[in-house]
Protein backbone atom coordinates (compact mmCIF):
# COMPACT_ATOMS: atom_id res chain seq x y z
CA UNK A 1 0.00 0.00 0.00
CA UNK A 2 1.32 3.61 -1.07
CA UNK A 3 1.00 6.75 1.47
CA UNK A 4 0.85 9.96 0.54
CA UNK A 5 4.51 10.96 2.24
CA UNK A 6 5.78 15.11 2.55
CA UNK A 7 8.48 16.17 4.34
CA UNK A 8 7.75 19.61 6.16
CA UNK A 9 10.35 21.58 7.93
CA UNK A 10 10.71 21.65 11.98
CA UNK A 11 9.58 25.63 11.82
CA UNK A 12 6.49 24.82 9.52
CA UNK A 13 6.02 22.13 11.83
CA UNK A 14 6.22 24.54 14.63
CA UNK A 15 3.92 27.06 12.94
CA UNK A 16 1.38 24.17 12.64
CA UNK A 17 1.53 23.31 16.48
CA UNK A 18 1.30 27.26 17.59
CA UNK A 19 -2.23 27.16 15.45
CA UNK A 20 -3.26 23.94 16.78
CA UNK A 21 -2.39 25.03 20.77
CA UNK A 22 -5.23 26.84 21.51
CA UNK A 23 -7.30 24.17 22.81
CA UNK A 24 -4.29 22.80 24.55
CA UNK A 25 -3.39 26.01 25.98
CA UNK A 26 -4.77 25.98 29.45
CA UNK A 27 -3.58 22.24 30.47
CA UNK A 28 -0.09 22.91 29.05
CA UNK A 29 -0.22 26.15 30.74
CA UNK A 30 -0.81 24.12 34.19
CA UNK A 31 1.84 21.49 33.39
CA UNK A 32 4.62 24.01 33.28
CA UNK A 33 4.07 25.90 36.18
CA UNK A 34 3.51 22.43 38.52
CA UNK A 35 6.79 21.51 36.78
CA UNK A 36 8.32 24.42 37.56
CA UNK A 37 6.85 24.71 41.00
CA UNK A 38 8.36 21.60 41.39
CA UNK A 39 12.04 22.75 40.07
CA UNK A 40 11.76 25.40 42.94
CA UNK A 41 10.52 23.13 45.25
CA UNK A 42 13.86 20.63 44.56
CA UNK A 43 16.24 23.40 45.10
CA UNK A 44 14.76 24.54 48.11
CA UNK A 45 14.64 20.64 49.50
CA UNK A 46 18.57 20.72 48.26
CA UNK A 47 19.25 23.44 50.37
CA UNK A 48 17.29 22.23 53.30
CA UNK A 49 19.39 19.16 53.60
CA UNK A 50 22.32 20.75 53.15
CA UNK A 51 21.44 23.28 56.19
CA UNK A 52 20.21 20.40 58.13
CA UNK A 53 23.06 17.71 57.81
CA UNK A 54 25.27 20.99 58.24
CA UNK A 55 23.29 21.69 61.40
CA UNK A 56 23.60 17.96 62.67
CA UNK A 57 27.53 17.52 62.04
CA UNK A 58 27.43 20.79 64.26
CA UNK A 59 28.91 23.00 61.60
CA UNK A 60 26.18 25.12 61.36
CA UNK A 61 23.63 26.88 64.28
CA UNK A 62 19.84 26.04 63.88
CA UNK A 63 17.22 24.23 64.95
CA UNK A 64 16.98 20.73 63.66
CA UNK A 65 13.43 20.59 64.26
CA UNK A 66 12.63 23.30 62.53
CA UNK A 67 14.47 22.85 59.57
CA UNK A 68 13.00 19.03 59.53
CA UNK A 69 9.26 20.63 59.35
CA UNK A 70 10.81 22.52 56.71
CA UNK A 71 12.06 19.30 54.52
CA UNK A 72 8.96 17.48 54.96
CA UNK A 73 6.83 20.27 54.05
CA UNK A 74 8.93 20.80 51.00
CA UNK A 75 8.37 16.72 49.85
CA UNK A 76 4.76 16.77 51.04
CA UNK A 77 4.50 19.94 48.56
CA UNK A 78 5.88 17.63 45.71
CA UNK A 79 3.52 15.36 46.42
CA UNK A 80 0.71 17.01 46.27
CA UNK A 81 1.94 18.90 42.58
CA UNK A 82 2.01 15.12 41.41
CA UNK A 83 -1.15 14.80 42.00
CA UNK A 84 -2.20 18.00 40.68
CA UNK A 85 -0.57 17.01 37.53
CA UNK A 86 -2.22 13.64 37.20
CA UNK A 87 -5.60 14.92 37.74
CA UNK A 88 -5.08 17.45 35.16
CA UNK A 89 -3.26 15.35 32.40
CA UNK A 90 -6.94 12.80 33.18
CA UNK A 91 -9.61 15.68 33.02
CA UNK A 92 -8.04 18.13 30.47
CA UNK A 93 -6.36 15.73 28.77
CA UNK A 94 -9.37 13.57 27.07
CA UNK A 95 -11.15 17.00 26.36
CA UNK A 96 -8.23 18.35 24.41
CA UNK A 97 -8.07 15.27 22.62
CA UNK A 98 -11.56 15.06 21.65
CA UNK A 99 -11.26 18.59 20.64
CA UNK A 100 -8.44 17.71 18.21
CA UNK A 101 -10.36 14.92 16.89
CA UNK A 102 -13.34 16.59 16.30
CA UNK A 103 -11.66 19.39 13.99
CA UNK A 104 -10.04 16.17 12.09
CA UNK A 105 -13.40 14.75 11.67
CA UNK A 106 -14.89 17.83 10.67
CA UNK A 107 -12.64 18.67 7.86
CA UNK A 108 -12.78 15.31 6.58
CA UNK A 109 -16.46 15.56 6.80
CA UNK A 110 -16.87 18.62 5.05
CA UNK A 111 -13.75 18.21 2.70
CA UNK A 112 -14.41 17.63 -0.94
CA UNK A 113 -15.51 14.19 -2.01
CA UNK A 114 -11.85 13.98 -4.30
CA UNK A 115 -8.62 14.06 -1.94
CA UNK A 116 -9.64 11.82 0.88
CA UNK A 117 -10.20 8.69 -1.50
CA UNK A 118 -6.46 8.35 -1.60
CA UNK A 119 -5.92 7.84 1.54
CA UNK A 120 -7.02 4.14 2.93
CA UNK A 121 -10.23 4.36 5.73
CA UNK A 122 -7.98 2.61 8.31
CA UNK A 123 -4.60 4.95 7.45
CA UNK A 124 -7.52 7.58 8.25
CA UNK A 125 -8.59 6.29 11.28
CA UNK A 126 -5.02 5.91 12.47
CA UNK A 127 -3.77 9.54 12.15
CA UNK A 128 -7.77 10.70 14.06
CA UNK A 129 -6.80 8.63 17.07
CA UNK A 130 -2.80 7.54 17.14
CA UNK A 131 -1.48 10.87 15.51
CA UNK A 132 -4.08 12.95 17.53
CA UNK A 133 -3.15 11.42 20.71
CA UNK A 134 0.71 11.62 19.49
CA UNK A 135 -0.03 15.59 19.31
CA UNK A 136 -2.18 16.31 22.37
CA UNK A 137 0.95 14.39 24.42
CA UNK A 138 3.49 16.89 22.79
CA UNK A 139 1.40 20.28 23.43
CA UNK A 140 0.08 19.35 26.70
CA UNK A 141 3.15 16.85 27.83
CA UNK A 142 6.62 17.31 25.85
CA UNK A 143 6.91 21.01 25.12
CA UNK A 144 6.11 21.98 29.07
CA UNK A 145 8.00 19.26 30.31
CA UNK A 146 11.25 20.52 27.92
CA UNK A 147 10.56 24.28 29.14
CA UNK A 148 10.80 23.09 32.60
CA UNK A 149 14.14 20.77 32.27
CA UNK A 150 15.44 23.42 30.54
CA UNK A 151 14.81 25.53 33.27
CA UNK A 152 16.23 22.87 36.02
CA UNK A 153 18.81 22.80 34.10
CA UNK A 154 19.73 26.38 34.07
CA UNK A 155 19.42 26.77 37.96
CA UNK A 156 20.39 23.56 39.27
CA UNK A 157 23.77 24.40 37.21
CA UNK A 158 23.54 28.08 38.25
CA UNK A 159 23.15 27.12 41.53
CA UNK A 160 26.27 24.34 41.68
CA UNK A 161 28.52 27.44 39.94
CA UNK A 162 27.80 30.02 42.91
CA UNK A 163 29.16 27.12 45.30
CA UNK A 164 32.32 25.48 42.83
CA UNK A 165 32.70 27.04 39.23
CA UNK A 166 35.10 24.15 38.55
CA UNK A 167 32.51 21.67 39.78
CA UNK A 168 30.21 22.76 37.66
CA UNK A 169 31.71 22.98 34.66
CA UNK A 170 33.03 19.25 34.93
CA UNK A 171 29.65 18.23 35.16
CA UNK A 172 28.73 20.49 32.02
CA UNK A 173 31.17 18.81 30.20
CA UNK A 174 29.38 15.86 28.36
CA UNK A 175 26.98 18.79 26.84
CA UNK A 176 28.83 18.97 23.35
CA UNK A 177 28.52 15.39 22.89
CA UNK A 178 24.67 15.40 24.14
CA UNK A 179 24.00 18.12 21.73
CA UNK A 180 25.88 16.38 18.68
CA UNK A 181 24.80 12.76 19.09
CA UNK A 182 20.93 14.13 19.44
CA UNK A 183 21.25 15.69 16.46
CA UNK A 184 21.99 12.81 14.56
CA UNK A 185 19.67 10.61 16.32
CA UNK A 186 16.92 13.17 15.41
CA UNK A 187 17.55 12.86 11.67
CA UNK A 188 17.50 9.01 11.34
CA UNK A 189 14.92 8.19 13.79
CA UNK A 190 12.89 10.93 11.97
CA UNK A 191 12.85 8.59 9.18
CA UNK A 192 12.34 5.01 11.31
CA UNK A 193 9.55 6.26 13.16
CA UNK A 194 7.61 7.29 9.71
CA UNK A 195 8.31 3.85 8.61
CA UNK A 196 6.81 2.73 11.78
CA UNK A 197 3.68 5.08 11.38
CA UNK A 198 2.78 3.99 7.83
CA UNK A 199 3.34 0.33 8.86
CA UNK A 200 0.60 0.58 11.52
CA UNK A 201 -1.45 2.15 8.99
CA UNK A 202 -1.35 -0.49 6.23
CA UNK A 203 -1.73 -3.53 9.19
CA UNK A 204 -5.22 -1.70 10.19
CA UNK A 205 -5.66 -1.14 7.11
CA UNK A 206 -5.44 -5.10 6.06
CA UNK A 207 -7.50 -6.17 8.89
CA UNK A 208 -10.13 -3.54 8.19
CA UNK A 209 -10.79 -4.75 5.01
CA UNK A 210 -10.79 -7.93 5.37
CA UNK A 211 -13.40 -7.89 8.08
CA UNK A 212 -15.62 -5.71 5.36
CA UNK A 213 -15.01 -8.18 3.14
CA UNK A 214 -15.52 -11.56 5.24
CA UNK A 215 -17.68 -13.18 3.04
CA UNK A 216 -16.16 -12.62 -0.23
CA UNK A 217 -12.90 -13.93 1.71
CA UNK A 218 -14.37 -17.12 2.71
CA UNK A 219 -15.70 -17.94 -0.77
CA UNK A 220 -12.81 -17.18 -2.65
CA UNK A 221 -11.11 -19.81 -0.07
CA UNK A 222 -8.32 -16.42 0.80
CA UNK A 223 -8.02 -16.43 4.67
CA UNK A 224 -4.63 -17.83 4.46
CA UNK A 225 -3.34 -15.02 1.79
CA UNK A 226 -4.92 -12.38 3.99
CA UNK A 227 -3.19 -13.67 7.35
CA UNK A 228 -0.05 -14.40 5.22
CA UNK A 229 -0.77 -10.55 4.02
CA UNK A 230 -0.81 -9.59 7.16
CA UNK A 231 1.80 -11.66 9.19
CA UNK A 232 4.10 -9.97 6.45
CA UNK A 233 3.32 -6.63 7.27
CA UNK A 234 3.45 -7.25 10.57
CA UNK A 235 7.30 -8.90 10.03
CA UNK A 236 8.13 -5.87 8.82
CA UNK A 237 7.03 -3.63 11.20
CA UNK A 238 9.04 -5.81 13.81
CA UNK A 239 12.23 -5.39 11.62
CA UNK A 240 11.16 -1.14 11.89
CA UNK A 241 11.01 -1.62 15.83
CA UNK A 242 14.32 -3.99 16.10
CA UNK A 243 15.84 -1.10 13.87
CA UNK A 244 14.63 1.77 16.20
CA UNK A 245 15.46 -0.02 19.49
CA UNK A 246 18.60 -1.31 17.96
CA UNK A 247 19.72 2.85 17.54
CA UNK A 248 18.20 4.11 20.65
CA UNK A 249 20.01 2.00 22.53
CA UNK A 250 23.25 2.68 21.30
CA UNK A 251 22.63 6.31 21.20
CA UNK A 252 21.49 5.81 25.00
CA UNK A 253 24.90 4.33 25.98
CA UNK A 254 27.03 6.75 25.10
CA UNK A 255 25.09 9.54 26.33
CA UNK A 256 24.87 7.48 30.02
CA UNK A 257 28.54 6.48 29.58
CA UNK A 258 29.62 10.01 29.14
CA UNK A 259 27.23 11.21 31.97
CA UNK A 260 28.66 8.58 34.26
CA UNK A 261 32.15 9.65 33.85
CA UNK A 262 31.29 13.50 34.57
CA UNK A 263 29.45 11.97 37.66
CA UNK A 264 32.33 10.20 38.97
CA UNK A 265 34.91 12.88 37.98
CA UNK A 266 32.74 15.89 39.94
CA UNK A 267 32.11 13.30 43.08
CA UNK A 268 36.17 12.59 43.25
CA UNK A 269 36.44 16.21 43.21
CA UNK A 270 33.92 17.14 46.00
CA UNK A 271 35.58 13.98 47.75
CA UNK A 272 39.22 15.68 47.78
CA UNK A 273 37.68 19.22 48.54
CA UNK A 274 35.82 17.62 51.75
CA UNK A 275 39.39 15.91 52.63
CA UNK A 276 41.13 18.99 52.45
CA UNK A 277 38.41 20.64 54.99
CA UNK A 278 37.26 23.17 52.05
CA UNK A 279 33.75 21.81 52.31
CA UNK A 280 31.07 20.36 54.92
CA UNK A 281 29.34 17.41 54.44
CA UNK A 282 26.55 19.26 53.82
CA UNK A 283 27.74 21.09 50.81
CA UNK A 284 29.07 17.13 49.54
CA UNK A 285 25.55 16.41 49.75
CA UNK A 286 24.22 19.21 47.85
CA UNK A 287 26.70 18.59 45.24
CA UNK A 288 25.98 15.29 44.66
CA UNK A 289 22.09 16.05 44.40
CA UNK A 290 22.92 19.09 42.11
CA UNK A 291 25.10 17.05 39.66
CA UNK A 292 21.95 14.51 39.23
CA UNK A 293 19.43 17.64 39.30
CA UNK A 294 22.11 18.88 36.08
CA UNK A 295 22.52 15.57 34.28
CA UNK A 296 19.13 14.55 34.68
CA UNK A 297 17.20 16.91 32.52
CA UNK A 298 19.92 16.64 29.84
CA UNK A 299 18.79 12.58 30.37
CA UNK A 300 14.64 13.64 30.54
CA UNK A 301 15.62 15.23 27.17
CA UNK A 302 17.26 12.06 25.74
CA UNK A 303 14.00 10.14 26.94
CA UNK A 304 11.85 13.22 25.16
CA UNK A 305 14.02 12.74 21.40
CA UNK A 306 12.29 9.64 20.71
CA UNK A 307 8.33 11.38 22.11
CA UNK A 308 9.02 14.51 20.30
CA UNK A 309 10.43 12.54 16.70
CA UNK A 310 7.25 10.36 16.84
CA UNK A 311 5.00 13.53 17.75
CA UNK A 312 6.67 15.33 14.70
CA UNK A 313 5.54 12.43 12.17
CA UNK A 314 2.25 12.35 13.64
CA UNK A 315 2.26 16.44 13.05
CA UNK A 316 3.36 15.51 9.32
CA UNK A 317 0.51 12.96 8.52
CA UNK A 318 -2.39 15.10 9.84
CA UNK A 319 -0.81 18.07 8.06
CA UNK A 320 -1.44 16.01 5.37
CA UNK A 321 -5.11 15.75 6.01
CA UNK A 322 -5.64 19.12 6.74
CA UNK A 323 -4.26 20.11 2.95
CA UNK A 324 -6.96 18.20 1.56
CA UNK A 325 -9.38 20.75 -0.39
CA UNK A 326 -12.76 21.74 1.21
CA UNK A 327 -15.88 22.58 -0.26
CA UNK A 328 -17.17 25.97 -0.37
CA UNK A 329 -18.48 27.08 2.44
CA UNK A 330 -22.10 28.47 2.01
CA UNK A 331 -25.39 29.16 2.61
CA UNK A 332 -28.02 26.07 1.65
CA UNK A 333 -30.26 27.15 -1.11
CA UNK A 334 -33.53 26.33 -1.50
CA UNK A 335 -35.21 25.68 -4.49
CA UNK A 336 -38.80 26.83 -5.23
CA UNK A 337 -41.21 25.17 -6.97
CA UNK A 338 -40.52 22.02 -9.34
CA UNK A 339 -37.13 21.44 -9.59
CA UNK A 340 -34.94 20.27 -12.84
CA UNK A 341 -31.28 19.68 -13.89
CA UNK A 342 -30.21 20.88 -17.00
CA UNK A 343 -26.68 19.80 -18.92
CA UNK A 344 -25.27 21.64 -21.29
CA UNK A 345 -22.11 20.08 -23.13
CA UNK A 346 -20.56 18.80 -20.36
CA UNK A 347 -16.85 16.60 -20.40
CA UNK A 348 -15.78 14.81 -17.00
CA UNK A 349 -12.24 13.00 -16.35
CA UNK A 350 -10.95 11.43 -12.78
CA UNK A 351 -7.14 12.48 -13.66
CA UNK A 352 -5.83 14.81 -16.77
CA UNK A 353 -3.90 11.71 -18.01
CA UNK A 354 -7.10 9.38 -17.97
CA UNK A 355 -9.88 8.87 -20.59
CA UNK A 356 -13.25 11.15 -20.33
CA UNK A 357 -15.66 9.64 -18.84
CA UNK A 358 -18.61 11.50 -19.89
CA UNK A 359 -17.76 13.35 -23.40
CA UNK A 360 -19.98 16.45 -24.28
CA UNK A 361 -22.96 15.10 -22.53
CA UNK A 362 -26.04 17.68 -22.82
CA UNK A 363 -29.86 16.92 -21.45
CA UNK A 364 -32.55 18.73 -19.79
CA UNK A 365 -34.28 16.65 -16.70
CA UNK A 366 -36.90 18.83 -16.70
CA UNK A 367 -39.09 19.56 -12.97
CA UNK A 368 -41.46 16.47 -12.64
CA UNK A 369 -40.14 14.44 -15.40
CA UNK A 370 -39.11 10.69 -14.27
CA UNK A 371 -35.99 9.68 -16.36
CA UNK A 372 -34.20 6.67 -16.29
CA UNK A 373 -30.42 6.33 -16.95
CA UNK A 374 -29.18 3.44 -19.09
CA UNK A 375 -25.98 2.31 -20.13
CA UNK A 376 -22.99 -0.59 -19.78
CA UNK A 377 -20.52 -0.81 -16.84
CA UNK A 378 -18.41 2.12 -17.21
CA UNK A 379 -20.42 4.16 -19.38
CA UNK A 380 -20.28 6.82 -16.76
CA UNK A 381 -24.04 6.56 -14.85
CA UNK A 382 -22.67 6.79 -11.34
CA UNK A 383 -20.29 10.14 -12.14
CA UNK A 384 -23.36 11.61 -13.90
CA UNK A 385 -24.61 11.13 -9.92
CA UNK A 386 -22.09 12.79 -8.56
CA UNK A 387 -21.89 15.57 -10.87
CA UNK A 388 -25.52 16.46 -9.94
CA UNK A 389 -24.63 15.83 -6.49
CA UNK A 390 -21.68 18.66 -6.56
CA UNK A 391 -19.42 15.77 -5.39
CA UNK A 392 -17.61 17.12 -8.57
CA UNK A 393 -17.39 19.60 -11.19
CA UNK A 394 -17.28 19.22 -15.14
CA UNK A 395 -14.02 18.93 -16.84
CA UNK A 396 -16.02 21.20 -19.37
CA UNK A 397 -19.28 22.51 -19.94
CA UNK A 398 -22.26 23.57 -17.30
CA UNK A 399 -24.42 21.51 -15.23
CA UNK A 400 -27.12 24.02 -13.71
CA UNK A 401 -30.12 23.56 -11.87
CA UNK A 402 -33.36 25.66 -12.22
CA UNK A 403 -37.17 26.03 -11.33
CA UNK A 404 -39.81 27.85 -13.32
CA UNK A 405 -39.39 30.49 -11.10
CA UNK A 406 -36.01 31.07 -10.44
CA UNK A 407 -32.96 31.82 -12.14
CA UNK A 408 -30.61 28.45 -13.35
CA UNK A 409 -28.10 28.24 -10.58
CA UNK A 410 -24.83 26.37 -11.32
CA UNK A 411 -25.00 22.36 -8.84
CA UNK A 412 -23.06 23.21 -5.91
CA UNK A 413 -23.09 21.90 -2.21
CA UNK A 414 -25.32 25.02 -1.40
CA UNK A 415 -27.95 22.95 -3.60
CA UNK A 416 -27.82 19.59 -2.79
CA UNK A 417 -30.11 19.89 0.33
CA UNK A 418 -32.80 19.94 -2.68
CA UNK A 419 -31.85 16.18 -3.16
CA UNK A 420 -32.79 12.78 -1.79
CA UNK A 421 -29.95 10.30 -2.26
CA UNK A 422 -30.44 6.28 -2.75
CA UNK A 423 -27.03 4.82 -3.68
CA UNK A 424 -25.99 1.50 -4.44
CA UNK A 425 -25.46 -1.03 -2.05
CA UNK A 426 -26.03 -1.89 2.05
CA UNK A 427 -25.83 1.85 3.38
CA UNK A 428 -26.98 1.90 6.86
CA UNK A 429 -25.59 2.80 10.07
CA UNK A 430 -25.05 0.60 12.82
CA UNK A 431 -27.81 1.81 15.21
CA UNK A 432 -31.71 1.40 15.57
CA UNK A 433 -33.43 1.30 12.50
CA UNK A 434 -35.49 4.68 13.90
CA UNK A 435 -32.10 6.02 14.22
CA UNK A 436 -31.15 5.08 10.76
CA UNK A 437 -34.51 6.88 9.46
CA UNK A 438 -34.05 9.86 11.52
CA UNK A 439 -31.11 10.58 9.45
CA UNK A 440 -33.12 11.52 6.65
CA UNK A 441 -35.49 13.60 8.63
CA UNK A 442 -34.52 14.45 11.97
CA UNK A 443 -37.70 15.63 13.19
CA UNK A 444 -39.77 12.83 11.72
CA UNK A 445 -42.43 11.51 13.82
CA UNK A 446 -43.29 8.00 14.56
CA UNK A 447 -46.05 7.48 12.00
CA UNK A 448 -43.85 9.48 8.91
CA UNK A 449 -41.52 6.80 9.73
CA UNK A 450 -44.51 4.34 9.09
CA UNK A 451 -45.35 5.93 5.99
CA UNK A 452 -42.18 5.99 4.56
CA UNK A 453 -41.53 2.72 5.29
CA UNK A 454 -45.15 1.37 3.75
CA UNK A 455 -44.03 3.56 0.55
CA UNK A 456 -40.84 1.65 0.24
CA UNK A 457 -42.45 -2.04 0.81
CA UNK A 458 -40.56 -2.42 3.88
CA UNK A 459 -43.33 -2.76 6.53
CA UNK A 460 -41.28 -5.94 7.67
CA UNK A 461 -39.79 -3.65 10.28
CA UNK A 462 -43.04 -3.03 12.20
CA UNK A 463 -43.39 -6.57 12.94
CA UNK A 464 -39.61 -7.28 14.13
CA UNK A 465 -39.81 -8.05 18.03
CA UNK A 466 -38.42 -4.23 18.37
CA UNK A 467 -40.41 -2.65 15.89
CA UNK A 468 -38.31 0.66 15.29
CA UNK A 469 -35.88 -0.04 18.01
CA UNK A 470 -34.87 -2.71 16.26
CA UNK A 471 -30.71 -2.64 16.29
CA UNK A 472 -28.65 -3.09 12.71
CA UNK A 473 -25.06 -4.00 13.01
CA UNK A 474 -22.08 -2.01 11.07
CA UNK A 475 -23.74 -2.00 7.07
CA UNK A 476 -27.06 -3.45 8.31
CA UNK A 477 -25.37 -6.51 9.60
CA UNK A 478 -28.64 -9.19 10.79
CA UNK A 479 -30.91 -7.54 7.43
CA UNK A 480 -31.14 -9.62 4.06
CA UNK A 481 -29.51 -7.18 1.51
CA UNK A 482 -33.11 -6.62 0.16
CA UNK A 483 -34.49 -5.35 3.58
CA UNK A 484 -31.37 -3.05 4.38
CA UNK A 485 -32.08 -1.67 0.42
CA UNK A 486 -35.77 -0.95 1.42
CA UNK A 487 -34.89 0.63 4.82
CA UNK A 488 -32.39 3.12 3.41
CA UNK A 489 -35.16 4.12 0.45
CA UNK A 490 -37.77 4.87 3.51
CA UNK A 491 -35.05 6.94 4.90
CA UNK A 492 -34.44 8.56 1.16
CA UNK A 493 -38.31 9.11 1.08
CA UNK A 494 -38.73 10.78 4.50
CA UNK A 495 -35.84 13.62 3.42
CA UNK A 496 -38.09 16.43 2.23
CA UNK A 497 -36.51 17.31 -1.93
CA UNK A 498 -37.31 18.25 -4.79
CA UNK A 499 -34.82 16.15 -6.87
CA UNK A 500 -34.70 11.87 -5.90
CA UNK A 501 -31.36 10.64 -7.02
CA UNK A 502 -31.40 6.48 -7.34
CA UNK A 503 -28.48 4.44 -8.52
CA UNK A 504 -29.23 1.32 -8.64
CA UNK A 505 -31.06 0.82 -5.82
CA UNK A 506 -33.28 -1.94 -6.24
CA UNK A 507 -30.68 -4.62 -7.66
CA UNK A 508 -31.62 -6.51 -4.46
CA UNK A 509 -35.20 -6.34 -4.85
CA UNK A 510 -37.05 -9.22 -7.04
CA UNK A 511 -38.90 -7.99 -9.99
CA UNK A 512 -42.49 -8.35 -8.47
CA UNK A 513 -41.37 -5.96 -5.45
CA UNK A 514 -39.01 -3.77 -7.61
CA UNK A 515 -42.41 -3.20 -9.44
CA UNK A 516 -44.69 -2.43 -6.47
CA UNK A 517 -42.26 -0.41 -5.74
CA UNK A 518 -41.42 1.94 -8.62
CA UNK A 519 -45.66 2.21 -8.28
CA UNK A 520 -45.18 3.76 -5.24
CA UNK A 521 -42.65 5.98 -5.57
CA UNK A 522 -43.78 7.48 -8.91
CA UNK A 523 -46.84 8.05 -6.98
CA UNK A 524 -45.25 9.60 -3.89
CA UNK A 525 -42.85 11.73 -6.18
CA UNK A 526 -45.19 13.00 -8.98
CA UNK A 527 -44.15 16.10 -8.70
CA UNK A 528 -41.07 15.81 -8.02
CA UNK A 529 -37.95 15.39 -10.80
CA UNK A 530 -36.78 11.44 -10.15
CA UNK A 531 -33.46 10.41 -12.16
CA UNK A 532 -32.99 6.38 -11.47
CA UNK A 533 -29.91 4.67 -12.71
CA UNK A 534 -30.12 1.33 -13.59
CA UNK A 535 -29.58 -1.65 -15.42
CA UNK A 536 -32.64 -2.99 -15.23
CA UNK A 537 -35.25 -2.72 -18.29
CA UNK A 538 -38.49 -2.52 -15.58
CA UNK A 539 -38.04 0.68 -14.80
CA UNK A 540 -37.99 1.64 -18.16
CA UNK A 541 -41.65 1.28 -18.30
CA UNK A 542 -42.40 3.67 -15.32
CA UNK A 543 -40.51 6.66 -16.67
CA UNK A 544 -41.02 9.75 -19.16
CA UNK A 545 -37.62 9.56 -20.40
CA UNK A 546 -34.75 7.49 -20.76
CA UNK A 547 -31.26 8.62 -20.94
CA UNK A 548 -28.26 5.78 -23.09
CA UNK A 549 -25.07 6.63 -21.76
CA UNK A 550 -22.22 5.14 -23.98
CA UNK A 551 -18.71 4.10 -22.83
CA UNK A 552 -16.10 6.47 -24.39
Amino acid sequence: MKFNKTQYSIRQIAAWLWRHHKSCRLQAFLNMFIGLSVVGLGLLGVDTIRSLTDIATHAKEGSIIWTAVLLATVFALEVFMHISSTWISAVLGVKTQNQMQQFFFRQLIKGKWRGIEKYHSGDVINRLFGDVGDIVQLMTDVLPTAVVTLTQFIASFTYLYLMDSTLALIVVTTSPVFIILSRIYFRKMRRIVRAIKDSNSAIQAIIQESIQHKMVIKVLGRENTMIEKLELRQSLLRHQIKSRTKFHIFSSTLINIGFLGAFLTALVWGLFQLHAGLITMGVLMAFTQLINRIQRPMLDVAKLLPIFINSTTSCERLMELEELPLEEDSEPVELEGGAGIRFNDVSYSYSEEGRAIIQHFSHDFSPGSFTAILGETGAGKTTLIRLILALISPTEGTAEAYTETQQALPLSPALRGNFSYIPQGNTLFSGTIRENLLMGNPDATTEDMEEALHIALADFVLTLPDGLETRCSEQGGGLSEGQAQRIAIARAILHPCKILLLDEATSALDAETEKELLKNLQQRFQKSTVIFVTHRMAVVDFTSNVVKMVRH
